[in-house]
This record gives structure tokens, sequence and C-alpha cells, in this order.
């Protein structure tokens, strides 16, 4: 759950600035680069973090973390995308 309090964001958020700063100036809007930034900064951050050490429990945390940020933002981003298309183009489940 990304919906942590405003008083947590507040230690994240710039270093969290920071970074997209870097990856956006150091991949040049090549799509290839991008996500392979994007990859690497999660991997560091996901093993710096719960993955401190090797086991099942960790590698499980870190992949469920993954999952949930996964589900969140499509249930914000992509479903309310797929909507407006449905509207727009036809539905296609009737």
């Amino acid at each position: 759950m990304p919906y942590i309090k405003q008083e947590q964001r507040k230690s994240i958020d710039p270093a969290v600035s920071n970074l997209v700063s870097r990856v956006k100036a150091t991949s040049q809007q090549d799509d290839c680069v991008l996500d392979g930034m994007l990859n690497y900064a999660m991997t560091k951050l996901l093993l710096g973090t719960i993955c401190k050490e090797l086991n099942y429990a960790s590698a499980e945390r870190a992949i469920g973390c993954l999952e949930c940020c996964k589900l969140e933002m499509y249930r914000r981003l992509a479903g309310p995308y797929e909507d407006m298309k449905a509207k727009d183009n036809g539905e296609v489940y009737l």
C-alpha cells in the first residue's frame, strides 16, 4: 500500500524526486535504457531493505511488495484508462 502518512513521505519524496531526475537525464528518452534503469533501481532498493539475508521469506516479501505495487498501479492507472477506451471504441465484454 503506497498510502503512507504525510510525515513519512517527507523523508522519502526528495530522494525519489532526485532518482527520477537522474534516471530521466541518463536514459535520454530511450525506453530500453529507461526500463533497465527502473528495474535496476527497484532491485537495488529491495535488496538493500527487504532482502538483506537470502532466504525464501525475504524473496517472498520482496515479490509480494512488487505484486501489490503492480496491482495498485493497474487499479489506479491502467484500469481507468481501459474503461475510457472501452467507452471510446466500444465494449468487448458484452
